[in-house]
């Protein structure tokens, strides 16, 4: 519940826009009271506050608006308790300023605290004094790890918006061989298994993906709970990801079953009817048990009830407890959903031109993750790998063909690995991608493409050319000559010569001669200028320049093959074009601030 406080007439106003816009657009807040907007002087907001301030953790969101409806200001439970999405959804209404203080929100980082509520998960019970440590180390920049065992709609939030202080793992082992070279001081996790304690202050977040199956005898003793759930950890599975305790109708009022969900908060009790378990294939069936409960089996069949995408993780298991003198029995399942399962992936990364400080940041960190790097040795420097991890696999698929290739990246796939395809240049141009992007789309098999520095840029930035010169030139065309691959016929060289951009001809020093020939067919002068760009920012580069008409020989006297990138245009060292951006006009407009 949301109340607004007003002092004067002006407040009245600005308190009724308020009001009609969340009742219309309502805003929950998680705090135990509710949250008061106070739409007037600061000074006096805090003086009618005071009695109100106890505990952060049950404080009532408290927003000061004041009564210009310039500013919002988010006085007490900003994160916790929502005071700041709040005060950033009333300064949207009134088109004014929210003024957030809190540190995580205005640095962009994760707030740890609250995480879990906006994904549905679970998080581990620390200490508040240790909960308070946790969000310094992390608000402060300090080395952490983050280990992501799961795959929904927090996990890829937590991917995509990760600070640079903290590295990802896709698994605990993976970080746990880390961690013994590169110490963190944090770990945060996002998982449904039961790990051992790492060594450092750790912060878990359970998805909700487990689904308990259990049966039992009649008025089974609540005792029982415990032992079960003890048992579930020790094979490797965290209770806190129980998503929903099920059975069958017959065992509905058991008290076991309450005892359980009173246990596990988060979860839900779902009860089913024999019809609907018995349609259940499981791997377990009992003709017993089926005569006792029309079903063939209770615990593995009410454990993947719930959802067609679950597999069981644990297979029926028998228990038993003494409790009042006597022995209780009991049987469990666990399934988990496949949805949420942290698959294998494939990362297509565009390694640039060849320098290793020209791959992208996030190249790099899928270099520095993989648990597979298969790179096109004879076009990408082995240099680019020598950032892979401790046990990584680097492969050269320079000798492999296809199907070899698709076998290696599927093995690791299959096995939940990280997969890194390293392409030379930007993946997308000339990288021989499409036959690989069918294979992944035939398998369902998740996969995504890091763009990288092309030649062609490289080729602009060595040469010290602008490819776009105004009233020159102003279109770059990206091609290759016609080899054993036939060129459309609307793309022959000589057509693409007729415009007389700037061209940049891939992959077609061996065909230095025809290349040469349609050019000139297609109208470039014999004296325009070209460049022959061999290796571009490796080690052994080298650039030869010239005019067209000598081409063939610049080519064929220095030996060069294939890695050449060949650029013909009047764009080649060009000076004598000026940008209207930087021509004395256009500065003397914009100093007039027209």
């Amino acid at each position: 519940m949301i109340r607004i406080e007003t002092i004067n007439e002006a407040g009245k106003k600005l308190a009724h826009v308020i009001e009609r816009d969340l009742a219309s657009h309502p805003i929950a807040t998680d705090q135990e009271h509710e949250a008061i907007v106070f739409v007037g002087a600061l000074g006096i907001c805090v003086r009618r506050i005071q009695d109100l301030i106890h505990d952060k953790y049950t404080d009532p969101a408290i927003i000061c608006v004041d009564s210009t409806g310039k500013y919002v200001i988010p006085v007490l439970s900003g994160h916790v308790g929502g005071a700041n999405d709040l005060a950033r959804h009333i300064a949207m209404t009134l088109g004014a300023e929210a003024v957030i203080t809190t540190q995580s929100d205005n640095m962009g980082l994760w707030a740890l605290d609250t995480l879990h509520r906006e994904y549905g998960w679970t998080v581990s019970k620390l200490p508040r004094t240790a909960m308070n440590k946790t969000i310094a180390t992390f608000v402060n920049g300090r080395p952490t790890a983050l280990v992501l065992e799961a795959d929904d709609e927090g996990t890829k939030y937590m991917e995509g918006s990760c600070p640079g202080h903290v590295r990802i793992f896709r698994s605990f082992d993976s970080f746990r061989s880390q961690h013994a070279k590169s110490p963190f001081e944090l770990l945060i996790m996002v998982s449904p298994t039961k790990h051992p304690a790492a060594g450092i202050p750790t912060l878990q977040y359970f998805p909700p993906c487990l689904h308990l199956g259990v049966g039992c005898q009649k008025l089974a003793d609540i005792s029982i709970a415990q032992p079960l759930l003890r048992e579930l950890e020790m094979l490797g599975y965290a209770p806190q990801s129980i998503a929903t305790v099920n059975s069958i109708e017959l065992k509905k009022d058991e008290p076991l079953l309450q005892e359980l969900c009173r246990l596990l908060p988060q979860a839900k009790l779902c009860i089913y009817s024999a019809e609907e378990l018995a349609k259940i294939k499981i791997p377990n069936p009992s003709e017993k048990v089926f005569e006792v409960t029309g079903c063939y089996g209770v615990a593995e069949s009410s454990a993947k009830a719930h959802d067609k995408h679950s597999r069981l993780v644990i297979e029926k298991q028998k228990g038993k407890v003494e409790a009042n003198g006597k022995i209780q029995h009991y049987t469990y399942a666990l399934a988990m959903d496949e949805t949420v399962l942290r698959k294998g992936h494939i990362e297509i990364v565009g390694a640039g031109p060849g320098d290793p400080d020209l791959v992208s940041v996030r190249g790099r960190k899928f270099l520095e993750e993989a648990d597979l790097i298969l790179y096109a040795g004879s076009l990408v420097p082995r240099e680019l790998t020598f950032c892979a991890k401790s046990g990584a696999v680097v492969r050269s698929s320079a000798d492999m063909d296809l199907e070899e290739q698709f076998a290696l990246m599927k093995d690791f796939y299959d096995k939940g690995k990280l997969v890194v395809r390293l392409h030379t240049g930007d993946p997308c141009i000339y990288g021989a991608i499409q036959e690989q992007m069918a294979f992944f789309d035939e398998h369902g098999m998740d996969y995504h493409i890091t763009p990288g520095i092309s030649s062609f840029l490289a080729a602009a930035a060595e040469l010290r050319s602008q490819f776009t010169i105004p009233e020159r030139c102003q279109s770059i065309i990206l091609t290759r000559g016609e080899g054993r691959t036939p060129m459309p016929e609307k793309e022959k060289l000589r057509l693409l010569a007729s415009h007389q951009s700037t061209m940049c001809i891939f992959l077609s020093a061996n065909l230095v001669k025809q290349v040469q020939e349609e050019l000139l067919e297609g109208g470039y002068p014999p004296e325009t200028p070209v460049a022959a760009c061999y290796k571009l920012t490796w080690k052994d580069q080298r650039i030869y320049r010239g005019q067209l008409k000598d081409l063939v020989s610049i080519v064929r006297d220095n030996k060069l093959t294939l890695t050449t990138m060949i650029v013909v245009g009047d764009a080649i060292d060009n000076r004598e074009g000026l940008s209207k951006l930087y021509d004395g006009h256009f500065t003397h407009m914009y100093r007039k601030g027209k």
